[in-house]
């Protein structure tokens, strides 16, 4: 078998393309050295105010007689902390941590993407994402317009209950991100 003939015109031609990528490679890595930020900072809501809102939101749907699981995610989508209720469902835990993953990943609430994703919505097709959670319970916690985490609760009897003590949970931190 012998090898197959290149013939000179395509050899100086991909000569030329070789060439041509080099000085764009070498021009784009002086550039991007030049300005190169090598380190990012982000912020993301600690372990201590974790438990605090994830505590609180139990709490709350405790006083309304809510058996429920809470998780609260870094911005992530990371379970920092996740609490339930001795007598809640055993699809609470999961359904919260999906609750609060969805928030952070769609940075909105799990509520509202239930809306945006219901049937004949240009954007139902995101159901089909794995891990989300398209009911509501799940929200984000900000700092400074920044996503810092998110919540959810599962086991209320309904999505809004679940809100309701998301919200408790938040406002058991707003003080303390407000202050950083």
């Amino acid at each position: 078998m012998s090898a197959p003939m290149i013939s000179h015109h395509a050899l100086k031609r991909a000569g030329q393309v070789i060439a041509l990528t080099g000085t764009l490679l070498s021009g784009n890595a002086a550039h991007a050295k030049d300005e190169l930020k090598a380190v990012q900072s982000m912020m993301s809501v600690s372990l201590d105010a974790a438990r605090l809102a994830a505590n609180t939101a139990l709490l709350a749907c405790q006083k309304k007689g809510a058996l429920v699981a809470v998780t609260v995610v870094d911005r992530s989508g990371i379970a920092l902390v996740m609490v339930r209720d001795a007598l809640a469902g055993m699809h609470t835990p999961e359904t919260a941590t999906r609750k609060a993953w969805t928030a952070v990943s769609f940075k909105t609430s799990s509520g509202e993407m239930a809306k945006a994703t219901a049937y004949n919505q240009p954007s139902s097709g995101i159901r089909g994402v794995p891990g989300v959670a398209m009911i509501a319970g799940g929200l984000v916690i900000q700092a400074s317009g920044s996503i810092i985490g998110g919540i959810g609760v599962s086991g209320a009897p309904n999505g809004e209950m679940d809100d309701e003590c998301a919200k408790a949970g938040i406002a058991a931190i707003q003080d303390a991100i407000d202050l950083n």
